[in-house]
Order: structure tokens, then sequence, then C-alpha cells
């Protein structure tokens, strides 16, 4: 319990754990400032005290981790679980529209997240000598370079390091905190909620305005919930309860007695403030290296959810590396690496300083929040069957609170904010694309289908049999495959096996051995394999077939050949989609990534066949 707590540390709580850089100095110093003035600091700190006990401690940690797919989470899962629970055809379609959006927001946080925490923490250079001022844009990027760089390489072993450098780093921040509150001790009456209600009460506009930044102190709390299939819930619970949150609050009462005690000329970095001249340069080291932690995390969670995306049908085949032979969860996609990085990098050309990032940020996690309240609803009524006593006051506290800081964030739209929308909005449009279309060509082609029995019948008398056995790879269990029917045609031959095989992702983590593979003897030679695997397993054909011994002979690799059909997709007027979507779509299904590389097939073993779809 011990390892997995500390490895939570290291991983889970790294975007979380670098708020404090930023997030209280924003509140007084950002695009709506406040007034330095004790009633604020203690209203502003009591709002982060009670908004991570509402939303990370009650919400994400107390109940949403309860709701696991098989011991895996994130909006993916859930999003898994609870349309596999779900009978009602509108219900459900409304769910998997709202998990969909929720993960083309991770997209969004996953660029900003990488920006604004490395940005951030070597800000740290000029508090600390502003004669260095100038060499913090060029050694951001450089880091953030560096950082995706070293995504192929794999981060296991960098990773041992990530438990002791984070812990190292949430001991310095709670010293620094009490050294400061040991100064001004009133400091601690702000964890009471009535200085938060005062707040709302004297300034009403400026409180909710302050959401917008007050946020930003949660920011990171989905991560608990998107890794809970690492480290289980009660590490996550344990790190979180009794180091993480005492931690972050004793920096940010630290900072705020700092602000009571210097006013304005501390508000140019209340974190790196807390610290003396002399440890300011190791403190901006151990922040860097922090943010640098928090940013892997986000990268390491943009693939794994790239990878639940492909196999849900939401995203096309593209390239998976494992980066360890060892932990299955640790892969590499080119494609995701490289276009993060650009990403990143424009945001810090564009935004240039961390206080105009933090404008961008906040609006994609507070968004996926109120989501995640949404899917927890059905969760509560659906699924868990809560009495509506206990569930619709804790659902309308959740909505309260996530719909006031989703609001607060939109008045950031103009200055930044659009830009995680526009993402989101742009991966949204991917995502329900490639699952309309890919729906619609499945359909496409059952139509057109022949019969199994049928072809049967009239093939097993005709077609010349050569020895061996041929695969069939369909994305239907029903009907014969095009490219069966294009090889009859072209080479009038079958082999003496034909196999039939369809991979079908369940809405389940992972499958069993023993519930893998079901066969069906069709006659003749001719079999329908289904070979069923979890959303974040990667389906290994070769591996599958050589562990099946009830279909006659052993499966030889060298007697087996593989047959794929390859389609051309034709925009058409028929009714489905929108011309300009069946393009992108078409676009989508040319560059995704080839099915013989993606299934482990054996190159030598592989022939294509090409047809053409109009969809």
């Amino acid at each position: 319990m011990l390892k997995l707590a500390l490895g939570a540390i290291g991983i889970v709580f790294g975007d979380i754990g670098t708020s404090p850089i930023y997030a209280f100095r924003e509140t007084f110093a950002g695009h709506h400032k406040l007034a330095l003035d004790q009633a604020h600091i203690m209203g502003v700190i009591s709002l982060m005290f009670w908004s991570m006990m509402i939303v990370v401690t009650l919400k994400y940690v107390a109940i949403i981790m309860r709701a696991d797919n098989k011991g895996e989470g994130g909006s993916l899962a859930l999003l898994a679980l609870v349309n596999g629970k779900t009978k009602n055809k509108r219900w459900s379609n409304g769910i998997i529209l709202l998990g969909v959006f929720a993960t083309a927001l991770f997209y969004g946080d996953s660029m900003i997240t990488p920006a604004v925490s490395v940005l951030s923490a070597v800000e740290g250079l000029a508090v600390a000598s502003p004669a260095l001022g100038g060499l913090v844009m060029p050694i951001s990027m450089a880091i953030i370079i560096g950082l995706f760089s070293i995504q192929r390489s794999g981060t296991a072993k960098v990773g041992l390091f990530f438990g002791p450098v984070m812990l190292l780093y949430f001991s310095v921040i709670a010293l620094l905190g009490v050294l400061s509150i040991v100064k001004t001790p009133d400091i601690l009456w702000s964890l009471s909620p009535t200085y938060a209600i005062e707040f709302f009460l004297l300034d009403p506009v400026r409180a909710f305005l302050a959401l917008g930044s007050v946020v930003l102190a949660v920011t990171g709390a989905e991560a608990l919930y998107a890794d809970m299939g690492h480290f289980g819930r009660k590490p996550i619970g344990m790190s979180w309860l009794c180091f993480v949150l005492p931690a972050l609050m004793l920096n940010y009462m630290g900072q705020g007695a700092l602000l009571s005690r210097m006013g304005a000329p501390a508000l140019e970095s209340p974190f790196y403030m807390l610290a003396g001249e002399h440890f300011r340069f190791p403190l901006v080291f151990l922040a860097t290296a922090a943010a640098v932690i928090a940013s892997q995390a986000v990268i390491s969670g943009a693939f794994s959810v790239t990878q639940q995306a492909i196999q849900l049908g939401f995203m096309p085949r593209l390239r998976i590396e494992h980066t360890s032979a060892a932990t299955v969860g640790q892969i590499y996609i080119p494609l995701v690496n490289w276009a993060l990085l650009v990403m990143v990098l424009l945001l810090v050309a564009f935004f240039r300083t961390s206080s105009n990032l933090t404008s961008a940020y906040g609006i994609a996690v507070t968004g996926a929040m109120l989501i995640d309240t949404c899917l927890l609803t059905v969760v509560l009524f659906r699924l868990w069957n809560w009495p509506i006593y206990y569930s619709v006051p804790l659902l309308s506290v959740f909505f309260i609170v996530d719909g006031a800081y989703f609001a607060a964030n939109l008045t950031k739209v103009p200055s930044g904010g659009w830009f995680p929308l526009l993402v989101g909005f742009i991966i949204f449009t991917f995502l329900t694309t490639w699952s309309k279309g890919r729906k619609l060509m499945i359909d496409r082609m059952r139509e057109s289908a022949m019969p199994i029995k049928v072809f049967i019948q009239s093939a097993a008398t005709s077609a010349t049999r050569v020895p061996g056995t041929a695969v069939f790879m369909t994305s239907s269990p029903e009907g014969v495959p095009h490219a069966l029917l294009h090889n009859l045609k072209h080479n009038k031959v079958l082999h003496e096996r034909i196999i039939l095989l369809t991979i079908k992702i369940a809405d389940v983590p992972y499958v069993a051995e023993g519930h893998r593979c079901s066969l069906e003897d069709l006659g003749s030679g001719f079999h329908r394999m289904i070979l069923k695997y979890g959303f974040i397993e990667e389906p290994d054909v070769p591996l599958a077939l050589a562990n099946v011994h009830r279909c006659g002979a052993d499966f030889r690799m060298i007697d087996t050949s593989f047959f794929l059909s390859r389609q051309t997709l034709l925009a058409s007027s028929h009714p489905g989609m929108m011309i300009w979507r069946e393009k992108l779509f078409a676009w989508m299904l040319r560059n995704a990534e080839s099915a013989m590389e993606f299934f482990r097939l054996p190159t030598n073993r592989v022939v294509e066949l090409g047809s053409q779809v109009e969809i």
C-alpha cells in the first residue's frame, strides 16, 4: 500500500501539485484583480480549501472512484461502464456524446498543462534573478522539446525518480508554508467556510469572477480517477488525504500569510517569495522537475486515452509502440506525441507568460468535471440505485459547484479560453465523424453481403480446395467478408480451412483468456471465430490463434494466410452524413494504420484485397 501510495504521489498528483506555483497569484494578479486585504485573502484560501474538500475529496476520492470499470477509471472507462448498463437508446446516445466531448476536452487540457506548468516553474528564474528574465522562454521551450523527445524511449527508468522527487517537492512546499504561517498564525482561521461565504456577501461579482482562478487549485483532480487503474482507489485516497492535501493547503495558507505581511511586493510570485533569496534557485529547479513530472503524466494520459478511443471505435487505428516489455500500459503513439509538442510550443510562443496561459487553462478541466457529474448522475440512479434523499442533495451540491466554476471560466473565453474549446470541438468532430462513418460503412457492407450459408453451399462444391488455412478478417460477424468474395472471384480457389475472424472490443478493460475466443463450425471447412479484447488491451491475432486448440489442427503461421479487405470510401448523397464529414471520414480511413500492423499479423503472410464502398 505504501509503495503504491508513493507511486501515486509521483504520477497522479503532479498536475494538482504544481498549481500553487501560479493559482494563488492569479487569483489576485490575474485578469480580475482582487484587493489585497484580509477579507479577500482569507476568502480565497477558504474557497480553495472547500473546493478541494468538495470536488477532490468528496466527489472524486469518495464517490466517483468507486465507479470503476474492472479497476479502470477515466471518462472513456466510465462511459463504457454507463453505456453498457443503460438500455434507453435516447439516454444512451446523449451519454456517449457527453463522454466523447469530455475526452475531446482532455486533449485541450493535455496541451495547456505542459505549457503552463513548465513556463510558471521556469519563471521563478526571473524572481530569483531579474537579469535572467530573458531566458525564461528559450529554457521553457528547450525543456518541453526534451520532454517530448524522450517519450519514444519510454519513462520506466525516469519514472523511478518521480515518487521521491514529488515527495521532496510536497515536503518542501509544506515546510515553506509552515514557516510563513508561524509568522502569521491567524491565517489558519481561513479554513472556516464562513470566510468563503463572507467573501461572496462582501463582493459577489468579484467572488464569482475569482472562481475562474480559484479552480486552478483543483486542476488535475480528474487525473486521480483516470490513473486509478495504475495504483488503485485506496493508495490514491490515502496519499491524497494524508500527504498531498495537507501539503497543498499549508503552502496556500503560507502564501496568504506572506501577502498579509508584505502586500503588493509579494504578488510577483508568492510561491517563490516564500523561500529566502539563497533558496530560490534550488526551489526553481525542484518546481521545474515537478512541472516536468506533471507534464509527463498528462502526456502518458493522452497516449492511454487515445488507445482506449481507438479500441472503442472513436478513432482510426494509429501506430502504437511499446516502451516497456514488463508494463502493458507503457505505450508511445508518435502522431499524438509530435502533435502535442507542436501545439504546446505554439501555446508558449503565443501566450508568452503563465499568467496569460491561465486564461486558457481551467475551462477544459471544469467542462470535464461538469460532464463527470452528469455521468455520475446516471451511475447513482441507474447502476447503484441510490435513494433520492441521498443522491439529489449530493448531486445538487456537485452541479452548483461545478456549474459555478464552469460559468466563471466562460468569462475567460475572449482572453484565451477559446483555445481549449476550439481544440475540443475539432477533436469532438473527428471522434464522432469516425464513429458515425464506421457504423455507416459497416451497414453498407452488411447490406451487400451474401448470407454465409448460401455462399458455403455454392462455393464448397464448385471451388478448388488448396492445402492450408485462410483467415479472412471482417468487422461484422455476419455475412461473407468482401475479401473472401474477391479472392474466390479472382483466384478461383478456397483453402481447406477458412476462418472468418472478427475482433470485438468489450466494455471492460480486460477479457479473461477463457472468454477470449468463441468459435462456430459452419461446415465444409468454414469456421466463424470471434476474438474479444478489453478496451485497454492490444489485439495480437497470431498469439490468440496459437491458443486455439478446438478448430482442427493447431494453427501454424507458415501454413496460414491472412486476407484483409481495404475499403476505398466514395462520398455520396446517401442519407447518413454531410458530404464534408464523409470526405473527412474517407481521409481518416486512408491514413489509418494498416490492420496488418495493428493486429500484429506476420507481414509475409498477408494479402490485401481492395473494394469501393459508398456511404
